[in-house]
């Protein structure tokens, strides 16, 4: 997001809207989603999963759609592993926890189309992108299943990608480009400040536009991308344009609620609650997109 940010201050693109974005800083997604919830910040980005889980449990949180890129299952180019059911027995570096999106849907994959299950069959690492990215570089694992960033970075420099998450939701019956991550708010506070949203929502998608339309302004933000060379940053670039949501709708939102279940299924009450279905409200209506 900060990317798109930068282009909206190079642009005046929120001054064009009539607002004003003060962007604040914070170490990571808890702490941005304590901000939102003490009412320190309007708006931050996250995920559906954990919108509906606060409704859940009686907040009024709500989502706009941001981006459908997630991750990648990525091999070194000589690897012999083909397919995920060449991971069993394998070391697999996985981003994040036990309960990441990109895992829990890996693993509802390998279940579905190879009868596998994941969790048991392959020996696993859970860490930090740039430290697993590193491990395969030494070969001290076998793939890494990393977030779309650093898979991009990977395959700039040779590796392969096996499985995009996208591939493996559309092989589970889910629209494959299905936005994930998102900006959440108050329901209360987007009521009561309509223009202000809209206003926010317009000058995303006009940076968005630029973004995805101008190789010259992938140039400008190239020190932000933290691209290395020139093929780093044409893959994040791809990558980022790749995951601009096209379209958000009924089916969408049908979709979501069916991977909301299967995830629900899978990753329990340490990812969803109490909650085995999405929470009525966890998509804003109404707004310009």
């Amino acid at each position: 997001m900060s990317w798109q940010l930068d282009v909206i201050a190079k642009h005046g693109l929120d001054r064009e809207e009539g607002i004003r974005i003060e962007p604040l800083e914070l170490a990571a997604t808890p702490a941005a989603q304590l901000a939102l919830q003490a009412g320190r910040v309007d708006l931050i980005v996250s995920d559906w999963l954990w919108v509906s889980r606060q409704r859940a449990e009686g907040g009024d949180l709500t989502f706009i759609p941001f981006s459908s890129a997630i991750g990648a299952l990525i091999v070194p180019a000589a690897s012999p592993i083909r397919d995920v059911a060449g991971l069993a027995g394998q070391r697999l570096g996985i981003a994040g926890s036990a309960i990441d999106k990109s895992w829990l849907v890996l693993r509802l994959y390998a279940r579905a189309q190879h009868g596998l299950d994941l969790d048991a069959q392959v020996r696993k690492s859970f860490g930090a992108p740039p430290l697993l990215s590193q491990e395969l570089a030494a070969e001290r694992l076998d793939a890494v299943l990393t977030y779309w960033p650093f898979a991009a970075k990977l395959e700039a420099h040779g590796m392969r990608r096996l499985l995009s998450v996208g591939d493996a939701l559309a092989a589970l019956g889910i629209i494959g480009d299905l936005p994930l991550t998102g900006y959440v708010v108050s329901a209360r506070w987007a009521m009561e400040n309509q223009r202000a949203l809209d206003g926010f929502v317009g000058a995303t998608r006009e940076a968005n536009a630029i973004l995805a339309a101008s190789d010259t302004e992938w140039e400008r933000i190239a020190p932000l991308t933290g691209a290395a060379d020139t093929a780093e940053l044409i893959k994040l670039r791809d990558a980022y344009r790749a995951g601009i949501p096209r379209h958000w709708g009924p089916a969408e939102q049908e979709s979501a609620a069916r991977l909301y279940q299967l995830l629900a299924e899978i990753g329990g009450t340490l990812l969803v609650g109490t909650s085995r279905v999405l929470a009525p409200g966890t998509f804003l209506d109404g707004v310009r997109y």
